[in-house]
Protein backbone atom coordinates (compact mmCIF):
# COMPACT_ATOMS: atom_id res chain seq x y z
CA UNK A 1 0.00 0.00 0.00
CA UNK A 2 1.36 3.43 -0.84
CA UNK A 3 1.53 6.00 1.92
CA UNK A 4 -1.70 8.10 1.66
CA UNK A 5 0.25 11.36 1.93
CA UNK A 6 3.66 12.43 3.23
CA UNK A 7 3.93 10.98 6.74
CA UNK A 8 3.96 13.28 9.72
CA UNK A 9 6.33 12.84 12.63
CA UNK A 10 4.77 11.17 15.68
CA UNK A 11 5.27 14.50 17.47
CA UNK A 12 4.08 16.77 14.66
CA UNK A 13 1.54 19.37 15.91
CA UNK A 14 -0.59 18.82 12.80
CA UNK A 15 -0.98 15.13 13.60
CA UNK A 16 -1.46 15.42 17.36
CA UNK A 17 -4.46 17.72 17.71
CA UNK A 18 -6.73 14.71 18.29
CA UNK A 19 -4.41 12.70 20.52
CA UNK A 20 -5.60 11.22 23.79
CA UNK A 21 -3.23 9.88 26.43
CA UNK A 22 -3.04 6.27 27.58
CA UNK A 23 -2.27 6.66 31.28
CA UNK A 24 -3.11 3.10 32.32
CA UNK A 25 -3.15 -0.40 30.86
CA UNK A 26 -4.21 -3.54 32.69
CA UNK A 27 -5.15 -7.13 31.92
CA UNK A 28 -6.45 -10.29 33.52
CA UNK A 29 -4.46 -13.33 32.31
CA UNK A 30 -6.08 -15.34 29.52
CA UNK A 31 -7.08 -18.95 30.19
CA UNK A 32 -10.08 -21.06 31.16
CA UNK A 33 -10.79 -19.95 34.69
CA UNK A 34 -14.46 -20.84 35.08
CA UNK A 35 -15.46 -17.55 36.67
CA UNK A 36 -17.60 -14.56 35.69
CA UNK A 37 -16.50 -12.09 33.03
CA UNK A 38 -17.29 -9.37 35.59
CA UNK A 39 -14.51 -10.63 37.86
CA UNK A 40 -12.02 -10.63 35.00
CA UNK A 41 -12.97 -7.14 33.80
CA UNK A 42 -12.93 -5.67 37.28
CA UNK A 43 -9.42 -6.99 37.91
CA UNK A 44 -8.19 -5.59 34.60
CA UNK A 45 -9.84 -2.22 35.35
CA UNK A 46 -8.23 -1.98 38.76
CA UNK A 47 -4.86 -2.88 37.26
CA UNK A 48 -5.24 -0.10 34.66
CA UNK A 49 -6.24 2.42 37.32
CA UNK A 50 -3.23 1.45 39.44
CA UNK A 51 -0.98 1.77 36.39
CA UNK A 52 -2.38 5.27 35.81
CA UNK A 53 -2.00 6.23 39.47
CA UNK A 54 -5.66 7.19 39.64
CA UNK A 55 -8.46 6.46 42.06
CA UNK A 56 -11.64 4.95 40.57
CA UNK A 57 -13.54 8.08 41.62
CA UNK A 58 -11.48 10.13 39.14
CA UNK A 59 -13.09 8.26 36.21
CA UNK A 60 -15.77 10.33 34.49
CA UNK A 61 -16.80 7.84 31.81
CA UNK A 62 -16.88 4.04 31.60
CA UNK A 63 -17.07 2.43 28.16
CA UNK A 64 -17.67 -1.31 28.19
CA UNK A 65 -17.13 -3.62 25.23
CA UNK A 66 -20.06 -6.02 25.48
CA UNK A 67 -19.91 -9.74 26.08
CA UNK A 68 -22.93 -11.51 24.60
CA UNK A 69 -22.30 -14.83 26.32
CA UNK A 70 -21.50 -13.98 29.89
CA UNK A 71 -23.95 -11.10 30.28
CA UNK A 72 -27.72 -10.99 30.39
CA UNK A 73 -30.20 -9.65 27.79
CA UNK A 74 -29.16 -6.08 27.07
CA UNK A 75 -25.48 -6.88 27.54
CA UNK A 76 -24.81 -3.63 29.40
CA UNK A 77 -21.12 -4.19 30.03
CA UNK A 78 -20.40 -0.53 30.83
CA UNK A 79 -22.89 -0.39 33.68
CA UNK A 80 -21.91 -3.89 34.81
CA UNK A 81 -18.32 -2.79 35.39
CA UNK A 82 -19.32 0.57 36.87
CA UNK A 83 -21.45 -1.26 39.42
CA UNK A 84 -18.73 -3.80 40.20
CA UNK A 85 -16.21 -1.03 40.81
CA UNK A 86 -18.73 0.91 42.93
CA UNK A 87 -21.36 3.34 41.68
CA UNK A 88 -19.86 6.85 41.63
CA UNK A 89 -21.93 8.67 39.00
CA UNK A 90 -19.71 8.29 35.90
CA UNK A 91 -21.40 8.39 32.52
CA UNK A 92 -21.59 4.94 30.95
CA UNK A 93 -21.62 3.47 27.43
CA UNK A 94 -21.80 -0.09 26.14
CA UNK A 95 -20.77 -1.09 22.61
CA UNK A 96 -20.89 -4.28 20.59
CA UNK A 97 -19.17 -4.92 17.25
CA UNK A 98 -18.13 -8.57 17.55
CA UNK A 99 -14.31 -8.79 17.44
CA UNK A 100 -14.07 -5.04 16.83
CA UNK A 101 -15.94 -4.20 20.05
CA UNK A 102 -12.80 -3.17 21.91
CA UNK A 103 -11.67 -0.76 19.19
CA UNK A 104 -15.13 0.79 19.05
CA UNK A 105 -15.04 1.19 22.83
CA UNK A 106 -11.67 2.95 22.53
CA UNK A 107 -13.04 5.13 19.73
CA UNK A 108 -16.09 6.03 21.83
CA UNK A 109 -13.99 6.99 24.85
CA UNK A 110 -11.65 9.01 22.65
CA UNK A 111 -14.58 10.90 21.11
CA UNK A 112 -15.96 11.73 24.56
CA UNK A 113 -12.58 13.07 25.68
CA UNK A 114 -11.97 15.12 22.54
CA UNK A 115 -15.50 16.57 22.70
CA UNK A 116 -14.96 17.70 26.29
CA UNK A 117 -17.52 15.32 27.81
CA UNK A 118 -14.88 13.69 30.00
CA UNK A 119 -11.25 14.13 30.96
CA UNK A 120 -10.78 10.55 32.20
CA UNK A 121 -12.35 7.47 30.62
CA UNK A 122 -12.05 3.80 31.55
CA UNK A 123 -12.39 1.27 28.70
CA UNK A 124 -13.04 -2.36 29.70
CA UNK A 125 -13.64 -5.59 27.80
CA UNK A 126 -13.95 -9.09 29.28
CA UNK A 127 -15.39 -12.48 28.40
CA UNK A 128 -15.86 -15.97 29.77
CA UNK A 129 -15.88 -17.91 26.53
CA UNK A 130 -17.60 -21.25 25.99
CA UNK A 131 -15.58 -24.38 25.34
CA UNK A 132 -15.04 -25.17 21.67
CA UNK A 133 -16.13 -23.06 18.72
CA UNK A 134 -18.29 -19.98 19.09
CA UNK A 135 -21.95 -20.53 18.22
CA UNK A 136 -24.79 -18.02 17.74
CA UNK A 137 -27.13 -17.03 20.54
CA UNK A 138 -30.36 -19.02 20.76
CA UNK A 139 -33.57 -18.37 18.87
CA UNK A 140 -34.52 -18.11 15.20
CA UNK A 141 -33.14 -14.98 13.50
CA UNK A 142 -33.18 -15.44 9.70
CA UNK A 143 -32.14 -11.79 9.24
CA UNK A 144 -28.97 -12.31 11.31
CA UNK A 145 -25.96 -13.33 9.16
CA UNK A 146 -24.29 -14.98 12.15
CA UNK A 147 -27.36 -17.20 12.64
CA UNK A 148 -27.56 -17.91 8.91
CA UNK A 149 -23.98 -19.09 8.52
CA UNK A 150 -24.46 -21.70 11.23
CA UNK A 151 -28.03 -22.82 10.53
CA UNK A 152 -27.99 -22.67 6.71
CA UNK A 153 -24.35 -23.43 5.92
CA UNK A 154 -23.01 -25.06 9.09
CA UNK A 155 -20.00 -22.76 8.81
CA UNK A 156 -18.13 -22.51 12.11
CA UNK A 157 -15.31 -20.00 12.34
CA UNK A 158 -12.65 -22.56 11.32
CA UNK A 159 -14.55 -23.10 8.05
CA UNK A 160 -13.86 -19.47 7.17
CA UNK A 161 -10.24 -19.81 8.18
CA UNK A 162 -9.75 -22.91 6.05
CA UNK A 163 -11.31 -21.27 2.99
CA UNK A 164 -9.07 -18.20 3.33
CA UNK A 165 -6.03 -20.47 3.70
CA UNK A 166 -6.95 -22.45 0.57
CA UNK A 167 -7.42 -19.19 -1.32
CA UNK A 168 -3.90 -18.06 -0.37
CA UNK A 169 -2.47 -21.39 -1.45
CA UNK A 170 -4.23 -21.16 -4.82
CA UNK A 171 -3.43 -17.50 -5.51
CA UNK A 172 0.02 -17.07 -4.03
CA UNK A 173 1.53 -20.49 -3.50
CA UNK A 174 1.56 -20.31 0.31
CA UNK A 175 2.20 -23.68 1.95
CA UNK A 176 1.09 -25.44 5.09
CA UNK A 177 4.64 -24.97 6.40
CA UNK A 178 4.31 -21.18 5.91
CA UNK A 179 1.21 -21.26 8.08
CA UNK A 180 2.97 -23.42 10.66
CA UNK A 181 5.84 -20.94 10.87
CA UNK A 182 3.40 -18.20 11.91
CA UNK A 183 2.47 -20.36 14.89
CA UNK A 184 6.14 -21.01 15.66
CA UNK A 185 6.85 -17.25 15.61
CA UNK A 186 3.90 -16.29 17.78
CA UNK A 187 4.43 -19.09 20.28
CA UNK A 188 8.00 -17.90 20.79
CA UNK A 189 6.73 -14.38 21.56
CA UNK A 190 3.88 -15.64 23.76
CA UNK A 191 6.34 -17.63 25.86
CA UNK A 192 7.64 -14.26 27.12
CA UNK A 193 4.19 -12.82 27.93
CA UNK A 194 2.89 -13.41 31.47
CA UNK A 195 -0.71 -12.71 30.38
CA UNK A 196 -0.74 -15.32 27.59
CA UNK A 197 -2.64 -18.57 28.00
CA UNK A 198 -0.14 -20.66 26.04
CA UNK A 199 3.48 -20.03 27.00
CA UNK A 200 5.30 -22.98 25.47
CA UNK A 201 7.40 -22.72 22.30
CA UNK A 202 6.11 -24.81 19.38
CA UNK A 203 7.92 -26.37 16.42
CA UNK A 204 6.69 -26.70 12.85
CA UNK A 205 6.60 -30.53 13.10
CA UNK A 206 4.36 -30.19 16.17
CA UNK A 207 1.96 -28.01 14.18
CA UNK A 208 1.99 -30.51 11.32
CA UNK A 209 1.30 -33.37 13.74
CA UNK A 210 -1.74 -31.69 15.33
CA UNK A 211 -5.24 -32.73 14.23
CA UNK A 212 -6.77 -31.39 11.01
CA UNK A 213 -9.66 -29.05 11.85
CA UNK A 214 -10.50 -27.30 8.56
CA UNK A 215 -8.19 -28.45 5.80
CA UNK A 216 -5.46 -27.27 5.34
CA UNK A 217 -5.46 -25.85 8.87
CA UNK A 218 -4.62 -27.93 11.90
CA UNK A 219 -5.45 -27.46 15.55
CA UNK A 220 -2.32 -25.42 16.26
CA UNK A 221 -3.07 -23.15 13.27
CA UNK A 222 -6.32 -21.95 14.87
CA UNK A 223 -6.75 -19.83 17.98
CA UNK A 224 -8.65 -21.17 20.99
CA UNK A 225 -11.57 -19.60 22.86
CA UNK A 226 -10.52 -18.14 26.22
CA UNK A 227 -11.52 -16.24 29.32
CA UNK A 228 -9.73 -12.94 29.76
CA UNK A 229 -9.98 -9.17 30.12
CA UNK A 230 -8.19 -5.95 29.24
CA UNK A 231 -8.66 -2.32 30.27
CA UNK A 232 -7.27 1.12 29.45
CA UNK A 233 -7.41 4.48 31.21
CA UNK A 234 -7.57 7.21 28.55
CA UNK A 235 -7.34 10.91 29.35
CA UNK A 236 -7.05 14.27 27.67
CA UNK A 237 -3.52 15.47 27.05
CA UNK A 238 -4.13 18.39 29.42
CA UNK A 239 -5.16 16.01 32.20
CA UNK A 240 -2.06 13.88 31.60
CA UNK A 241 0.19 16.93 31.94
CA UNK A 242 -1.61 18.05 35.10
CA UNK A 243 -1.14 14.54 36.43
CA UNK A 244 2.60 14.87 35.85
CA UNK A 245 2.90 12.69 32.70
CA UNK A 246 4.63 14.85 30.11
CA UNK A 247 5.24 12.18 27.46
CA UNK A 248 2.49 9.54 27.59
CA UNK A 249 1.66 6.94 24.98
CA UNK A 250 -1.00 8.53 22.79
CA UNK A 251 -3.85 7.20 20.70
CA UNK A 252 -3.54 9.02 17.40
CA UNK A 253 -6.10 7.24 15.22
CA UNK A 254 -9.00 4.80 15.52
CA UNK A 255 -10.41 3.28 12.34
CA UNK A 256 -13.79 1.55 12.37
CA UNK A 257 -14.26 1.56 8.59
CA UNK A 258 -16.94 -0.46 6.80
CA UNK A 259 -16.68 -2.21 3.41
CA UNK A 260 -17.41 -0.54 0.08
CA UNK A 261 -19.73 -1.91 -2.57
CA UNK A 262 -19.13 -4.14 -4.39
CA UNK A 263 -17.43 -6.74 -2.18
CA UNK A 264 -15.98 -9.27 -4.59
CA UNK A 265 -14.40 -11.71 -2.14
CA UNK A 266 -16.82 -14.29 -0.75
CA UNK A 267 -17.77 -13.67 2.88
CA UNK A 268 -20.10 -16.37 4.24
CA UNK A 269 -23.05 -16.57 4.61
CA UNK A 270 -23.26 -14.61 1.34
CA UNK A 271 -23.48 -17.31 -1.32
CA UNK A 272 -22.36 -15.01 -4.14
CA UNK A 273 -20.19 -11.93 -4.18
CA UNK A 274 -21.46 -8.49 -5.17
CA UNK A 275 -21.37 -7.99 -8.92
CA UNK A 276 -18.74 -5.65 -10.33
CA UNK A 277 -20.40 -5.63 -13.76
CA UNK A 278 -21.97 -2.20 -13.36
CA UNK A 279 -19.95 -0.71 -10.49
CA UNK A 280 -16.15 -0.93 -10.54
CA UNK A 281 -14.50 -2.91 -7.76
CA UNK A 282 -13.01 -0.63 -5.06
CA UNK A 283 -9.28 -0.02 -5.42
CA UNK A 284 -8.80 -1.11 -1.80
CA UNK A 285 -10.40 -4.17 -0.22
CA UNK A 286 -12.15 -4.07 3.13
CA UNK A 287 -9.32 -5.08 5.44
CA UNK A 288 -6.82 -2.87 3.61
CA UNK A 289 -9.26 0.04 3.91
CA UNK A 290 -9.31 -0.38 7.69
CA UNK A 291 -5.55 0.21 7.77
CA UNK A 292 -5.64 2.96 5.14
CA UNK A 293 -8.18 4.96 7.13
CA UNK A 294 -6.02 4.70 10.26
CA UNK A 295 -2.89 5.75 8.36
CA UNK A 296 -4.67 8.76 6.89
CA UNK A 297 -5.98 9.92 10.24
CA UNK A 298 -2.63 9.45 11.97
CA UNK A 299 -0.65 11.09 9.17
CA UNK A 300 1.71 8.14 8.84
CA UNK A 301 2.38 5.25 6.49
CA UNK A 302 3.39 1.63 6.96
CA UNK A 303 7.07 2.59 6.77
CA UNK A 304 6.66 4.52 10.04
CA UNK A 305 5.58 1.50 12.09
CA UNK A 306 7.80 -0.02 14.77
CA UNK A 307 5.48 -2.98 15.36
CA UNK A 308 1.94 -4.21 14.73
CA UNK A 309 -0.59 -6.36 16.55
CA UNK A 310 -2.93 -8.14 14.13
CA UNK A 311 -5.80 -10.55 14.39
CA UNK A 312 -4.39 -14.05 13.90
CA UNK A 313 -7.61 -16.01 14.21
CA UNK A 314 -5.66 -18.44 12.06
CA UNK A 315 -2.06 -18.54 10.95
CA UNK A 316 -3.05 -17.92 7.33
CA UNK A 317 -5.02 -14.81 8.25
CA UNK A 318 -1.95 -13.25 9.85
CA UNK A 319 -0.16 -13.42 6.50
CA UNK A 320 -3.14 -11.67 4.91
CA UNK A 321 -2.86 -8.84 7.43
CA UNK A 322 0.77 -8.18 6.46
CA UNK A 323 -0.48 -7.30 3.01
CA UNK A 324 -3.56 -5.41 4.20
CA UNK A 325 -1.38 -3.21 6.43
CA UNK A 326 0.80 -2.37 3.44
CA UNK A 327 3.89 -4.07 4.88
CA UNK A 328 4.32 -5.81 1.52
CA UNK A 329 2.48 -6.42 -1.73
CA UNK A 330 -0.29 -8.93 -2.36
CA UNK A 331 0.99 -12.46 -1.99
CA UNK A 332 4.29 -11.42 -0.41
CA UNK A 333 3.29 -12.00 3.22
CA UNK A 334 4.88 -15.43 3.44
CA UNK A 335 8.13 -13.95 2.11
CA UNK A 336 8.24 -11.44 4.97
CA UNK A 337 7.74 -14.29 7.41
CA UNK A 338 10.42 -16.48 5.84
CA UNK A 339 12.90 -13.59 5.95
CA UNK A 340 12.28 -13.08 9.68
CA UNK A 341 11.00 -9.53 9.19
CA UNK A 342 7.92 -10.02 11.42
CA UNK A 343 9.56 -12.03 14.21
CA UNK A 344 10.95 -10.62 17.45
CA UNK A 345 14.29 -9.14 16.46
CA UNK A 346 13.08 -8.54 12.92
CA UNK A 347 12.65 -5.20 11.19
CA UNK A 348 8.92 -4.97 12.00
CA UNK A 349 7.70 -7.47 14.59
CA UNK A 350 4.06 -8.50 14.25
CA UNK A 351 2.25 -9.95 17.27
CA UNK A 352 5.09 -9.43 19.71
CA UNK A 353 2.46 -10.20 22.37
CA UNK A 354 2.09 -13.74 21.01
CA UNK A 355 -1.20 -12.85 19.31
CA UNK A 356 -4.41 -14.82 19.56
CA UNK A 357 -2.29 -17.87 18.86
CA UNK A 358 -0.97 -17.50 22.41
CA UNK A 359 -4.03 -15.91 24.02
CA UNK A 360 -7.15 -17.32 22.37
CA UNK A 361 -10.32 -15.31 21.80
CA UNK A 362 -11.98 -13.36 24.59
CA UNK A 363 -13.98 -11.33 22.10
CA UNK A 364 -14.74 -7.99 23.83
CA UNK A 365 -11.22 -7.77 25.27
CA UNK A 366 -9.14 -8.56 22.21
CA UNK A 367 -8.76 -5.17 20.52
CA UNK A 368 -8.19 -3.55 23.93
CA UNK A 369 -5.51 -6.12 24.75
CA UNK A 370 -3.76 -5.23 21.49
CA UNK A 371 -3.52 -1.60 22.62
CA UNK A 372 -2.28 -2.69 26.06
CA UNK A 373 0.58 -4.44 24.26
CA UNK A 374 1.37 -1.34 22.20
CA UNK A 375 1.33 0.74 25.37
CA UNK A 376 3.84 -1.48 27.14
CA UNK A 377 6.02 -1.70 24.03
CA UNK A 378 6.08 2.06 23.47
CA UNK A 379 6.94 2.59 27.15
CA UNK A 380 9.75 0.04 26.96
CA UNK A 381 8.02 -2.19 29.52
CA UNK A 382 7.52 -5.38 27.49
CA UNK A 383 10.33 -7.39 29.06
CA UNK A 384 11.66 -10.31 27.04
CA UNK A 385 9.47 -9.47 24.04
CA UNK A 386 10.45 -5.77 23.92
CA UNK A 387 10.86 -4.22 20.46
CA UNK A 388 13.89 -1.92 20.80
CA UNK A 389 13.17 1.78 20.26
CA UNK A 390 9.47 1.29 19.52
CA UNK A 391 7.80 4.62 18.69
CA UNK A 392 4.74 3.88 16.53
CA UNK A 393 2.45 0.86 16.72
CA UNK A 394 -0.71 -0.25 14.99
CA UNK A 395 -3.43 -2.78 15.74
CA UNK A 396 -5.79 -4.35 13.24
CA UNK A 397 -8.67 -6.78 13.33
CA UNK A 398 -12.10 -7.29 11.81
CA UNK A 399 -15.46 -7.79 13.47
CA UNK A 400 -17.97 -10.00 11.70
CA UNK A 401 -19.85 -8.59 8.71
CA UNK A 402 -18.38 -5.15 8.26
CA UNK A 403 -16.87 -3.94 11.53
CA UNK A 404 -13.40 -2.52 10.96
CA UNK A 405 -10.90 -2.10 13.77
CA UNK A 406 -7.49 -0.45 13.79
CA UNK A 407 -5.75 1.77 16.35
CA UNK A 408 -2.53 3.76 15.97
CA UNK A 409 -0.54 4.53 19.12
CA UNK A 410 2.58 6.71 19.22
CA UNK A 411 5.12 8.03 21.65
Amino acid sequence: MATPHPPASPTSPTSSTRDVAVLGAGMHPWGKWGRSFVEYGTKAARAALADAGLDWRAVQSVVGADTVRGGYPGYVAGATFAKALGWQGARVTSVYAACASGAQAIGTARAQILSGQADVALVVGADAAPKGFFAPAGGDRPDDPDWLRFRVLGATNPAYFGLYARRRMALYGDTADDFAQVKVKNAAAGAANPYARYRTPVTAPEVAASAVVADPLRLLDICATSDGAAALVLTSMDFARRHGVADPVRIRAVSTATPQYPRTVLDLPDIATDSAAAVPEPATGFRASIARTAYEEAGIGPEDLSLAEVYDLSTALELEWYEDLGLCGAGAGAGLLRDGVTALGGRLPVNASGGLSSFGEAVPAQAIAQVCELTWQLRGQAGGRQVPGARVGMTANQGLFGHGSAVVAVR
